[in-house]
C-alpha cells in the first residue's frame, strides 16, 4: 500500500499535524519515532526530523527506505526575503536551492551540486493541488506564493545575509531543511513539495518574531494537509 510521507522539523509542527491525525500507530527506527495513521482517509507516515539540512535528508531516505513511499510532503516556517510576504503567508516551492552550498572554486554558480544541478524543481501536479486546497481555506487572511525556497544549516538574522540570498537566488524565503529533502527525493525519484509558512519577517528580528509566529505557522500547515488530503 502507497503511503504519503509527512516530514516536520521542529515539535511545534509535529505536534499539530498529530493531532489531526486517526488510527496512528508508532514505529521506532533509528532513534527516530515514526508515526503511521490516516488523515482523512489517506494512509500517512509522519516524522520529526530536527532543524538542519542533514537531519532532514537523513530522515527523507530513511523514510523512502522502510515505507512504501508515494509521496513526500515537508511543512514547516521560514523566514521571509520577499519583501512582499508577511507573517503568516505561504511560500510553497516550486524551486528549492541550498543557498549554502558552495564549490564555485571548480568554476560552478553558488548552491549548484555535481550530479543534482542548482535549483530542484516540485512536482507540478502537487503544486497545482496544494495550491488549490489552500484556496479553499484562505479566506484572503493570507497571500499563498509559489516560487523559490532556499534552505542552508544557518538561522538567518541579519539582514545583510538575507538580502544577499534573495539577490543572489531570487528566493522568496529562507530555512533549513527543504532544499536536502528535494535532492534526496530527486536522487530517488520520488514526488515531492515543499510548503512554508512564513514565521519571521526580513526586518533582522527574527528571533523574537519568530518563537512569537512558530505556532501559528505550525496551525496553518496542519489546516493546509487537512484540506489537501481529503
Amino acid at each position: 500500500m502507497k503511503i504519503i510521507g509527512i516530514i516536520t522539523a521542529m515539535e511545534e509542527e509535529f505536534e499539530e499535524i498529530a493531532n489531526i491525525m486517526s488510527e496512528v500507530k508508532e514505529k521506532e527506527i533509528s532513534k527516530l519515532t515514526f508515526i503511521t495513521g490516516k488523515i482523512n482517509t489517506k494512509s500517512v507516515v509522519l516524522v520529526k526530523s530536527g532543524i538542519g539540512k542533514v537531519n532532514a535528508a537523513r530522515v527523507a531516505q530513511i523514510m523512502i527506505d522502510n515505507f512504501h513511499i508515494e509521496t513526500i510532503i515537508n511543512v514547516g516556517s521560514a523566514g521571509a526575503l520577499n519583501p512582499l510576504l508577511n507573517i503568516g503567508d505561504i511560500v510553497i516551492g516550486e524551486k528549492l536551492i541550498q543557498h549554502d552550498f558552495d564549490i564555485t572554486a571548480f568554476g560552478h554558480d553558488k548552491g549548484y551540486i555535481t550530479g543534482v544541478g542548482d535549483y530542484i524543481s516540485s512536482d507540478s501536479q502537487l503544486i497545482e493541488k496544494i495550491k488549490n486546497s489552500i484556496n479553499n481555506i484562505a479566506n484572503e487572511e493570507y497571500k499563498i506564493k509559489v516560487g523559490i525556497i532556499a534552505s542552508g544549516d544557518i538561522f538567518c538574522t541579519a539582514v545583510e545575509m538575507k538580502d544577499k540570498i534573495y539577490a543572489k537566488f531570487n528566493a522568496d524565503c529562507v530555512e533549513m531543511e527543504g532544499a536536502a529533502i528535494a535532492q534526496v527525493c530527486y536522487l530517488d525519484k520520488i514526488p515531492f513539495i515543499i510548503i512554508r509558512s512564513i514565521s519571521d519577517s526580513p526586518n533582522g528580528k527574527n528571533a523574537i518574531v519568530f518563537d512569537e509566529f512558530v505556532k501559528l505557522a505550525a496551525k496553518r500547515c496542519a489546516d493546509i494537509l487537512l484540506e489537501f488530503l481529503k
